[in-house]
């Protein structure tokens, strides 16, 4: 006991009897001291007295598919960062292969007596996963905010790129260039996002898009180098991609090729994740507006949070093109 009050009062910078005040409740502690040593007990891992477990912590479960795809990391910067400003504690859950499960996370966040849930891509996104921890967290009136596309019934609120924007402003600029076999590299059919990419491919050429110009594959820079070589062994010159790491997976597969990368084929990735801009060449992509849609996320939990009904829509923000290197001129003949 004596060693739990010494932790938690380091960690709070406040005297151990004001700690012991707090667990013991008793009067004469500030509600903002009081909120900062219970947060404390739950980031240390401490069960509060039994008093007090009826309330929620102050934590938030932020959960991440990944983090070897950059703009995973950056979500979680600025979704971190903006429910610290509001005296919230992030409580990173992050899957691995053979690891912890969503369901799992979900599981311990409940534990734990979380505040809200904050989910930047997930089981949510795919139709043919298993979403009963979503109907859990709904059941149990935790608030969840949900960043990008969803599948229909869930009922959270979600902010969203617009992916059918990303797509037209891609096609266009490969068309001006003068490309006429463009393909798209998706990732699973059950993946919301990409069917919303491929429906807004399908309207850009008043569905007149063929089977053969588009390529499934996983989120990764191999997925996309497999997906790649079959496109381009089916002609198209211009590719539109679903991620930052799958476009450098189609310049991997063009380079194995020998084929240029503008001068052969044209590339665009989308996110505009970390470092995009010193790939060689520097990669043309979509940019996702992670600052807004991040802030936008965290507004909509606190709101609901502080028990203010907040609809289940979603908040579709507008993506931006960023030409560099990776798309040129179609090639003659």
């Amino acid at each position: 006991m004596t060693r739990r009050l010494a932790e938690v009062a380091k960690k709070v910078g406040v005297s151990e009897a004001t700690v012991s005040r707090v667990l013991n409740g008793k009067p004469g502690v500030s509600e903002a001291t009081r909120q900062s040593v219970l947060t404390a007990l739950d980031v240390l891992g401490y069960e509060r007295p039994t008093q007090l477990r009826g309330e929620r912590a102050r934590l938030v479960g932020l959960v991440l598919p990944e983090l070897q795809n950059p703009i995973f990391p950056a979500f979680a910067e600025v979704i971190g960062g903006a429910l610290a400003q509001l005296g919230l504690t992030p409580v990173l859950c992050t899957q691995t292969k053979g690891g912890v499960s969503e369901a799992d996370y979900v599981t311990l966040l409940l534990q734990q007596q979380v505040s809200g849930v904050v989910f930047a891509g997930g089981l949510y996104a795919q139709a043919e996963a298993p979403h009963d921890h979503y109907r859990q967290l709904a059941e149990r009136n935790i608030p969840v905010v949900l960043v990008n596309a969803a599948i229909a019934r869930l009922g959270f609120p979600a902010v969203s790129c617009d992916d059918a924007v990303a797509v037209e402003q891609a096609w266009r600029h490969l068309a001006s260039l003068g490309h006429e076999r463009i393909g798209l590299v998706l990732g699973p059919a059950d993946h919301m996002p990409s069917a919303r990419k491929l429906a807004a491919a399908r309207a850009v050429t008043g569905d007149a898009l063929p089977d053969e110009a588009v390529a499934r594959a996983i989120f990764s820079i191999e997925g996309g180098q497999a997906a790649a070589s079959k496109l381009i062994d089916r002609g198209v010159t211009g590719f539109i991609c679903a991620s930052d790491p799958l476009a450098l997976g189609v310049i991997r597969a063009a380079r194995r090729r020998r084929l240029g990368v503008p001068g052969d084929i044209s590339v665009v990735g989308y996110d505009d994740s970390a470092l995009m801009n010193c790939t060689e060449p520097p990669l043309t992509t979509v940019r996702q507006p992670i600052d807004a849609m991040g802030r936008a996320a965290v507004e909509l939990l606190n709101a609901q949070i502080a028990g203010t009904s907040v609809p289940a829509e979603e908040l579709l923000f507008e993506p931006e093109l960023v030409v560099r290197g990776s798309t040129a001129q179609a090639p003659r003949g």
